[in-house]
């Protein structure tokens, strides 16, 4: 069995493999082996692969299964203590992987891990995608240190600390390969955006913690597949992180903060409809009908984990405080808002 499994989720990316695979290469340990697991691509990416990167084990797995159907199928074929589930619009850095696997080592509480995730094409902004790591307001709005909504800050190395958070970022993620097995794997009904939190919340929910490190930086493009503006991605956005609080709160909990969510879920749909983007005000109200017809599905779901208040969550909404109290940057919020949920 290897120690670490890079495995590379491609959908029709052909161009970003071509491009970003040689860094990846370039910058990969001898205990590790790189794989690409292949979504039903039409765009010529097997003969790519084929062609330019021979020695690269290339999985086919027949038809796009999206992000967490996906890895669900790559990683069950796979022998290894940990996995790095690696987008594939990245270029990585010398040195990317070793303190992360230095610390994955030194605790084996800790069952997820990510880098620093800094923007492509600006080097010194985070990206969207995880930037210094995840967080989860009370009502389930997902934000970072470095981002939080479409704000996105520059780093000055004020996020230089390693520090436990609440979600890493699926761009980027390290897994200790039992302990994915262990919360049950993705879920593939997700298809993509927010499966890695509702990940994270189990494993958080096993008593495991989930590291940002420092130490290790990647440089993300963000938006390959989907780009932001697109009504698809709104509707897995808001779908997505409903059903979030719906697997992991317990009945004392989710039903008042799932009303307060439909209540902040139609603001927005009326902030995109007054901004003139009916097809994404359209895709909210869709996303709850969604979240409806499978939300005691997805509650019975929950119940696999026992119900646990998990640290570092963030005690407030992010939306009155970023929309009214005008505040953009993590270190503005209310530090001592970060308690259990």
């Amino acid at each position: 069995m290897i120690k670490l499994a890079i495995v590379i989720l491609n959908w029709n990316g052909k161009a970003f493999i071509d491009r970003f695979l040689p860094s990846v290469i370039s910058y990969c340990p001898d205990f590790a082996q790189i794989y690409i697991a292949d979504n039903g691509s039409t765009d010529g990416s097997s003969e790519l692969m084929a062609d330019k990167f021979p020695d690269i084990p290339f999985l086919q797995l027949g038809a796009n299964y999206g992000y967490a159907g996906g890895y669900n199928r790559a990683l069950k074929q796979i022998e290894s203590k940990y996995y790095v589930l690696l987008n594939s619009d990245i270029e990585v850095s010398r040195g990317w992987i070793e303190p992360i696997i230095e610390i994955m080592d030194n605790d084996d509480s800790i069952a997820a891990c990510q880098p620093k995730i800094l923007a492509f094409n600006n080097r010194k902004e985070f990206e969207y995608a995880g930037a210094a790591g995840g967080f989860l307001d009370h009502y389930g709005y997902p934000f970072c240190r470095g981002r939080i909504f479409n704000h996105l800050e520059l780093d000055d190395g004020q996020y230089n600390d390693q520090r436990e958070i609440f979600w890493a970022s699926g761009a980027c993620m390290f897994l200790r390969a039992d302990s994915f097995l262990k919360a049950g794997l993705f879920d593939e009904d997700f298809f993509a955006h927010m499966e890695e939190i509702d990940l994270c919340w189990r494993l958080k929910r096993l008593n495991q913690k989930v590291i940002y490190c420092p130490n290790s930086r990647i440089y993300h493009i963000g938006g390959g597949t989907l780009p932001k503006n697109n009504p698809r991605k709104t509707f897995l956005n808001f779908r997505n992180s409903n059903w979030l609080l719906a697997k992991n709160l317990p009945n004392t909990i989710f039903f008042r903060v799932y009303l307060a969510r439909i209540i902040l879920d139609f603001l927005a749909a009326i902030k995109f409809l007054a901004e003139g983007n009916f097809r994404d005000s359209l895709a909210v109200f869709r996303a709850h009908w969604a979240v409806i017809k499978k939300l005691q599905e997805k509650r019975q779901e929950g119940k696999s984990i026992p119900y646990m208040q998990v640290n570092n969550s963030y005690n407030r909404s992010l939306v009155i405080d970023y929309f009214l109290m005008r505040k953009k940057t993590f270190d503005s919020l209310a530090l001592s808002a970060f308690k259990k949920m």
